[in-house]
């Protein structure tokens, strides 16, 4: 990943560099790693991930389509 620092303004790089991170997922993947996690506490949060996600996306159409 590369980020051009343009008139010296470093500041701004490096917000652009934690955005493109963060979209990436960097930060989600550096916290799961600090600490060893059993298979099924990962299928547990899989899956209540897997139900937030689609909680967002029933109440997105819900709001757009009306069902």
């Amino acid at each position: 990943m590369r980020v051009t620092v343009r008139n010296n303004n470093v500041d701004k790089a490096m917000r652009v560099l934690k955005n493109k991170l963060q979209q990436e997922g960097f930060f989600n993947e550096l916290r799961e790693r600090e600490y060893f996690m059993t298979r099924g506490e990962k299928r547990r949060k899989d899956k209540a991930a897997a139900i937030r996600r689609n909680k967002k996306a029933l109440q997105k159409r819900h709001e757009e389509l009306g069902y």
